[in-house]
């Protein structure tokens, strides 16, 4: 057995180390020439027994892992997905359905896709010019817009807009860029603005039967000039109504976009009239410890998918209808925004906390403890913990104060976390 990861960073790298503990052999292959800098200071060597690189040529590529005695391939990042269901096809191993290989990509095929099988989406936009979106959204009636690059991750490029101008100004930026994987943006996505809860559920499929190894709910901040932004996120106990609901939901979004053989990141809202789809990334979760997710929660994604590529047998026993926690745990998004001593006590600060399990600063390439401005990064995150949800409450606000704070803290800044949809 062995498993190729393509672009084995962010949470694939936690993925990669967890087969490595398990003694599954791994090969790495990048997916471009080079790797984003913010990306390649995630990537552990140690844990692969081969990487090689980036080879432009597929049938190449083909040939060598079928030389290891490649037994699966799975994408560590975004940016790995399509080449990873490239070669898991060529290779005739387990993958998901070719057909609808660009609708788990492009954001506009995939709610394309979805709409067809008689699911919720945003009213959604192509945009290719500034003035066609500003037109469009002139005559939708919509009182609010998210405009987006139309295949990224994260919060790239995303902005929010009530107006035409914002619209068509917020649409050229998109057009004029590149999103984060450097590819040029060659359209926008505008979309209607949902209103309501936002949850991730993400789930690792296995021969088409899927299973939800964990649902959060988004908790947002409004602050002047930036829109909502993301606060904190809670994890929802799988008896409940409402996960029951988004766990239908995404059942049938992850079928209608032939999510047959991988783990997926989907983002839904649930509106006054039902849940309605952001969007599905046919890959892991980022901005995760896994370590801290299994110890609280039960199953995180990523030992789950570890579980689909190298003990099927614990696949098929995990029951993920019964997925609860006692006490109560919170992942708080804030920015650590100095370096050197100061954001070296601001952290020893923020780990003192009471009900504080682990801290993940926000950090850049070639310092763990300088922050990055670049749009790939994730903000830094915080697990609270406690058996009172008062605790948890109380080491928040705390911490909210200290960013508001600033300079005592030696940094925390606001506005925290990140903007979405």
């Amino acid at each position: 057995m062995t498993i190729a990861i393509v672009d084995g960073y962010s949470t694939g790298a936690a993925l990669t180390a967890r087969l490595h503990h398990l003694g599954v052999p791994c090969t790495h292959i990048q997916s471009q020439p080079d790797a984003h800098a913010v990306l390649s200071r995630t990537f552990n060597p140690g844990h692969y027994i081969r990487d090689l690189g980036f080879i432009p040529d597929p049938d190449d590529l083909v040939q060598r892992l079928q030389r290891n005695g490649t037994t699966g391939v799975v994408a560590g990042a975004e940016s790995g997905v399509t080449l990873a269901e490239t070669l898991s096809h060529a290779l005739g191993l387990p993958s998901n359905a070719p057909e609808q290989r660009a609708a788990r990509r492009d954001k506009h095929l995939m709610a394309a896709s979805v709409r067809t099988a008689g699911l919720a989406t945003p009213r959604t936009h192509l945009a290719v010019s500034p003035d066609a979106a500003a037109h469009w959204f002139a005559a939708s009636g919509l009182p609010e817009a998210v405009v987006k690059p139309l295949a990224s991750a994260g919060s790239d490029g995303v902005r929010f807009c009530r107006t035409p101008t914002d619209v068509h100004d917020a649409t050229l930026t998109v057009l004029n860029g590149r999103n984060i994987f450097g590819q040029p943006n060659t359209a926008a996505l505008v979309q209607e603005r949902l209103v309501g809860t936002e949850y991730y559920i993400n789930t690792v499929t296995r021969d088409g039967r899927h299973k939800v190894a964990e649902t959060w709910r988004y908790t947002k901040q409004l602050r002047p000039g930036a829109g909502p932004i993301y606060d904190y996120e809670e994890p929802v106990p799988a008896n409940t109504a409402e996960s029951q609901t988004l766990r239908a939901f995404t059942f049938a979004v992850l079928d209608a976009l032939g999510i047959h053989n991988s783990p997926a990141h989907t983002e839904v809202m649930l509106t006054e009239s039902g849940p309605v789809l952001i969007e599905t990334g046919a890959r892991l979760g980022g901005a995760t410890s896994p370590a801290v997710v299994e110890r609280h929660c039960g199953m995180s994604q990523t030992a789950l998918t570890a579980a689909a590529l190298a003990t099927p047998e614990a696949f098929d026993d995990f029951d993920d209808r019964h997925l609860t926690w006692t006490g109560a745990l919170r992942n708080v998004e804030f920015i650590n925004h100095r370096s050197g001593r100061a954001d070296r006590t601001a952290m020893a600060q923020v780990a003192a906390l009471p009900s504080a399990v682990e801290v993940c600063p926000a950090v850049d390439h070639g310092d763990p403890l300088r922050p990055t401005t670049d749009l790939l990064s994730t903000p830094g995150y915080l697990y609270l913990a406690a058996e009172s949800t008062e605790q948890v409450e109380r080491d928040y606000l705390t911490l909210r104060q200290w960013e508001r704070d600033g300079l005592h803290t030696g940094g925390l800044a606001v506005p925290a976390g990140r903007t979405g949809p």
